[in-house]
């Protein structure tokens, strides 16, 4: 598992999708959430990203969402892509 070595993102700005953007921290995972459905379901979104970013070995990282009401299966996919731009593969 490698860190991550530049700032990436994955996803668009779009009704029903979330835009992700991660780059390289020093200590720890730092996650800033906006979604349009936050009061409802921002820690259960927040729980997906930590779970994708532990899945991927990422140990620091900064990780800022936008969620336009995605579903759990995208937003898992952009953080996904993001996690492996972000590490250059």
């Amino acid at each position: 598992m490698s860190d991550i070595i530049k700032r990436a993102s994955a996803g668009t700005m779009e009704s029903s999708d979330a835009y992700v953007e991660i780059s390289p921290a020093d200590k720890g995972l730092e996650i800033s959430l906006d979604s349009v459905v936050q009061q409802q379901f921002g820690e259960a979104i927040e729980k997906v990203v930590l779970e994708v970013l532990t899945d991927c070995g990422v140990q620091n990282a900064k990780v800022n969402v936008i969620d336009k009401g995605a579903l759990d299966c995208v937003i898992r996919a952009r953080v996904e892509t993001a996690v492996m731009r972000g590490r250059g593969e």
